[in-house]
C-alpha cells in the first residue's frame, strides 16, 4: 500500500516528522516498505526561460538556446522542434542525472558549438511519454526555482506492508486513523477529496439505473446512481499526480476517480459507460462457458461458481475483481452509471485464484471491505463526478443490504495485562479503542467497528491495545509458572533440534527461514504435496512442502543471482507428509567452495563428498550412531544418479540422504553447475537408550596408547568400500575402535584398497600373538565380503 505525506495529510491534521510518522507505522504493525522521494532525483533541474533561439550553423535540425535558469542567460544546444523564444521549461544544469538514462550532464561541444546543460522532455524526468518535444510550462512560472518545489513533486511516497487481518488499512484514511490512535496527530473529519464537503448523498433527478441482485450469496448489496451529461476529460492536477505517485497511471477523469476513491478509503468501486448497456444491471453467476475480454486485454473462461455484473448482453465484468471492455468509459462518455456494491470475501478469493487475475479491487474485497460503507462511497464518488465532469445525478438504486454485522465483546481491561503482558490503565484502554472506532459502554461492552471483521474476542481487542500503547513497552520478564509444568520445558526432541542448529552454523551454515508453502511447479521435482491449501494466499503459496530442498535452492538462486560467490544455507522446519509432520534439517551448498588462487586455479564447486561430511557432521551432533552408519546408492529422483546415497541404521532406517541435486531439478530453481544438498530426517534418529539424567558421564582416556594397522586387500568389482570397512570394523569389536579406508587403486581391472585399523589396548598392551589374532579375524571378516588380502 503506497501513499504520498500530502495524502495522508487530507486526512491526518498532525506536526509529526515523516522519521516519527514511518517509525510509527512500523511500531503499530504496518510494518514500512521503504520510503521514497520523486523529487529528489530532480533536485538540479530549474524553471528555465529561453531567451532566443536560432538555427544551429552545422545541423538543420538543431537550434542554439540562449537559456536563463536564474543565473544568466547561458548556450544550449537543441534538437526538440517546439524550442523557441519565450518558451518556458525545465532546464538540466551540468553535473545533473538525467533520470530516464542515468546520463550525467556536462559542458560538452555539439557539431563545433558549446552546450551548458540540456531542456528536457517529460520522458527524460520519467514524468510521462512525451519525447516529443520539451516541457512547456506556464509563462509565470518562476525562473530558476527547482523543478521539484514548482511542480509539488518533493512528497515523499510511504510504502507499507498490509498484513491480511488489516483490511481497514488499504484506504490512506485508514491508515490515518490508526497513527491518529498512536497519539500522532488528530483524524479529520471525512469529507469529499477536493470538494471539502461532507460525504451526503448527491440530491438525484428521476430514476435511478435497473438494478437487481440474483446471486445474494455473492453480492449482497448493489447500490448505483447514474450521471447524465458528463464531459470525461483528464483529472485534475492534485489527483493526477498522487496516483502516479504510487505507481497508478492516469487514464481519464472518470475512471481515476473510482481509482481514487479506492486507495484513499479502501472503497472500490466501477463505472459503466451507460450508452454501452443493454438493459439493467445484474449481479449473477456467470453461465459456464461464458466468456468476458476484461479490461486488461485479456479473455477469461468463467464457471457458475463465479459472480458476474452483467447487463441483457452478458457479462459486463468480473464482480469486485476486474471490469470488461465492452462498457469502458471513453473520451466520448457522456452518460455514466456508478456502482458501488459488497461483495463476499471468500467469493471474490474463490473466483482470483480459479482465474489468476489480481487486482487492487481484488485485494480489498477479499479482505472485506466496510459494509457500511457502501452509500457513503457511492455519494463520495457520484459528488466528484459531478464536481469534475459535470453532469446530471439520477436517484440512488438499492438492491439488497449491505451484511452489517452487530458484533459486541464483553471485555475486562485486566486481560491486557493477563494476556498481552503490559499493564494499562482502563482510561487509556477506552481512549486507545475508541479512536480506533470502538464503542465503549461503562460497563465494558465493546462494539466492533464495521470496517473491522477481523476482531471477534477478547484477544483481539487485546491486540489492539497493546499495538496503540507499544509492543516495545512490554517488559521482558518470564511467565509465572503454573502447577503441574515440570521444571525442564525442552523435549528431547527439541534438544536435538538445538544442538543441530548451533553444530551447522558452527560449520559456517547459514540459517534460512522459507515458506512452508510451495508452488506446485516447485513441489514437482519432489514428488508432489500431500497437501494443498484450500484457499491459499497465492498459487505460488499453495502446497504444504514435501521437502525443505525446494525452499532453500530457491534462496540459494536468489543469493547467487545477486553476486554471492557460494552459497551455504540450512535450515530446520517441518516437512508435510501424507500420515505426518517430520522434523527435517535441510543443508543446500551451491556455487563456489573455494574460490580461484594462484595454488588452486580455478574456482572449486561442491561435491557429493561435501554434502556427505555435513551429513555425518550433523548427524553426529544430533546423537546418531554415526560408527554404525551403512552408505546406500542413490537417494531419489530428485538426486542426480551415481552422486548421491543414504545413511541408514540397517536398510529400512533412513536418517538422512545426500549428494548432488540432479540437474533438471537444479535447473527448475534456475540454478547452474553443482549444487550439494542434504536432508536429515531428525524423527528417524533413534532415542538414547537409559538416558535419564542431563550430565554426560565423565570422560575417562585410555591408559595406554592405541595402534594402527593397515591392511591392503584386492577386492571385486562392485563390493562398496563402506561395507568393507564396516566388516573389518566389526571383526573384534573389543579392541577394533575405528577402521577408514585410506587408499583406492586400480591395475590391469584389479581393484585395490588399503583400510587403516585402530587398536586400542584395555589394561595392557597388545602381545605380538594377539596382534596376529586379531589380523587374522580381520583378514577372515574381509573374506567374507569377497575381498583377499594383498601379498
Amino acid at each position: 500500500m503506497k501513499f504520498t505525506l500530502s495524502w495522508l495529510h487530507e486526512h491526518l491534521d498532525t506536526d509529526a516528522t515523516l522519521t516519527e510518522i514511518t517509525d510509527t507505522l512500523t511500531r503499530i504493525g504496518l510494518e514500512l516498505e521503504g520510503v521514497e522521494n520523486p523529487g529528489a532525483k530532480l533536485a538540479a533541474f530549474r524553471v528555465a526561460k529561453v531567451l532566443t533561439a536560432e538555427r544551429h550553423p552545422q545541423a538543420d535540425k538543431l537550434q542554439v538556446l540562449s537559456v536563463d535558469a536564474g543565473d544568466g542567460p547561458m548556450q544550449v544546444v537543441c534538437g526538440a522542434p517546439n524550442a523557441r523564444a519565450g518558451l518556458v521549461g525545465v532546464f538540466g544544469m551540468p553535473g545533473a542525472t538525467v533520470p530516464a538514462n542515468g546520463m550525467v550532464l556536462k559542458v560538452a561541444e555539439i557539431r563545433g558549438v558549446v552546450s551548458n546543460g540540456m531542456m528536457c522532455s517529460t520522458r527524460e524526468l520519467e514524468l510521462g511519454d512525451d519525447h516529443d518535444g520539451i516541457i512547456e510550462l506556464p509563462a509565470d512560472a518562476p525562473i530558476g526555482t527547482p523543478y521539484p518545489d514548482y511542480a509539488s513533486l518533493n512528497d515523499p511516497v510511504i510504502d507499507v506492508a498490509i498484513t491480511p487481518n488489516k483490511q481497514d488499512c488499504m484506504g490512506v484514511r485508514g491508515i490515518a486513523r490508526d497513527l491518529a490512535a498512536a497519539g500522532l496527530g488528530r483524524l479529520k473529519p471525512l469529507v469529499v477529496p477536493g470538494t471539502g464537503q461532507t460525504p451526503a448523498p448527491v440530491a438525484g433527478e428521476g430514476a435511478g439505473p435497473a438494478i437487481r441482485i440474483e446471486d445474494t450469496a455473492g453480492c449482497p448489496a448493489f447500490y448505483g446512481q447514474s450521471v447524465s451529461g458528463v464531459v470525461n476529460g483528464t483529472a485534475p492536477e492534485w489527483m493526477a499526480r498522487r496516483l502516479k505517485a504510487i505507481g497508478q497511471k492516469p487514464i481519464s477523469a472518470l475512471v481515476d476517480i473510482t481509482n481514487y476513491v479506492s486507495f484513499d478509503l479502501g472503497r472500490p468501486l466501477h463505472v459503466y459507460d451507460r450508452a454501452k448497456l443493454s438493459g439493467g444491471l445484474v449481479a449473477r453467476k456467470a453461465h459456464p462457458g461464458e466468456q468476458l475480454l476484461a479490461l486488461n486485454g485479456k479473455t477469461y473462461m468463467l464457471d457458475q461458481i463465479m459472480t458476474v455484473i452483467a447487463d441483457d448482453s452478458g457479462a459486463l465484468g468480473i464482480a469486485g475483481i476486474i471490469g470488461g471492455e465492452s462498457s469502458g468509459c471513453g473520451a466520448d462518455t457522456t452518460d455514466v452509471v456508478i456502482e458501488c456494491a459488497y461483495f463476499d470475501p471468500e467469493s471474490i478469493a474463490r473466483t482470483g485464484q480459479k482465474l489468476s487475475v489480481t487486482s487492487d479491487a481484488r485485494q480489498r474485497f477479499e479482505r472485506g471491505v466496510d459494509p457500511a460503507f457502501v452509500e457513503d462511497g457511492l455519494a463520495i464518488a457520484c459528488r466528484m463526478v459531478v464536481n469534475l465532469c459535470g453532469g446530471i445525478p439520477s436517484a440512488i438504486t438499492r438492491a439488497g443490504e449491505p451484511p452489517v454485522p452487530a458484533t459486541v465483546i464483553t471485555y475486562d481491561p485486566a486481560r491486557a495485562e493477563t494476556l498481552g503482558g503490559l499493564a494499562v490503565a482502563p482510561e487509556r484502554q477506552q481512549a486507545i479503542l475508541e479512536s480506533l472506532g470502538f464503542t465503549v459502554s461503562a460497563d465494558w461492552h465493546v462494539g466492533v467497528p464495521s470496517w473491522r471483521r477481523d476482531v471477534e474476542g477478547v484477544p483481539d481487542l487485546v491486540e489492539e491495545v497493546i499495538r496503540i500503547e507499544g509492543i516495545d513497552h512490554v517488559p521482558p520478564v518470564p511467565l509465572p509458572r503454573i502447577p503441574g509444568v515440570a521444571t525442564p520445558t525442552a523435549t528431547p526432541e527439541q534438544k536435538v533440534e538445538r544442538r543441530v542448529r548451533r553444530a551447522a552454523a558452527a560449520r559456517g551454515l547459514n540459517e534460512a527461514v522459507t515458506w512452508s508453502f510451495l508452488s506446485e511447479a516447485e513441489a514437482a521435482p519432489f514428488g508432489g504435496g500431500a497437501w494443498s491449501l484450500a484457499n491459499p494466499i497465492s498459487e505460488d503459496l499453495k502446497v504444504m512442502r514435501p521437502s525443505l530442498l525446494p525452499g532453500l535452492l530457491s534462496a540459494a538462486a536468489r543469493n547467487l543471482k545477486r553476486g554471492a560467490d557460494g552459497v551455504r544455507l540450512f535450515e530446520l522446519g517441518r516437512r508435510y507428509l501424507a500420515d505426518a509432520e517430520r522434523a527435517t534439517l535441510g543443508v543446500v551448498l551451491a556455487g563456489e567452495k573455494h574460490p580461484r588462487g594462484w595454488q588452486s586455479g580455478k574456482a572449486q564447486p561442491f561435491d557429493a563428498f561435501d554434502a556427505k561430511a555435513e551429513a555425518i557432521a550433523l548427524l553426529a551432533a544430533a546423537g546418531a550412531p554415526v560408527d554404525n552408519l551403512q552408505i546406500f546408492g542413490e537417494a531419489g529422483e530428485h538426486w542426480h544418479p551415481g552422486q548421491s546415497g543414504t545413511l541408514r541404521l540397517g536398510p529400512k532406517t533412513v536418517l538422512a540422504a545426500f549428494g548432488i541435486v540432479h540437474p533438471l531439478t537444479a535447473r527448475a530453481f534456475d540454478l547452474d553447475g553443482p549444487v550439494a544438498a542434504v536432508e536429515l530426517f531428525l524423527d528417524a534418529i533413534p532415542a538414547k537408550r537409559g538416558a535419564t539424567g542431563f550430565m554426560r558421564p565423565a570422560y575417562a582416556p585410555p591408559a595406554l596408547q592405541p595402534v594402527r594397522r593397515d591392511f591392503a586387500f584386492t577386492v571385486p568389482a562392485g563390493l562398496a568400500a563402506d561395507a568393507l570397512v564396516r566388516a573389518v570394523k566389526g571383526a573384534d569389536k573389543a579392541s577394533i575402535t575405528a577402521a577408514r579406508l585410506f587408499d583406492v587403486f586400480e591395475r590391469e581391472g584389479v581393484r585395490s584398497v588399503a583400510i587403516e585399523v585402530t587398536l586400542q589396548p584395555g589394561d595392557k598392551s597388545f602381545t605380538d600373538e594377539a596382534l596376529k589374532a586379531i589380523a587374522a579375524k580381520v583378514v577372515a571378516a574381509a573374506a567374507k565380503q569377497g575381498a583377499v588380502l594383498r601379498g
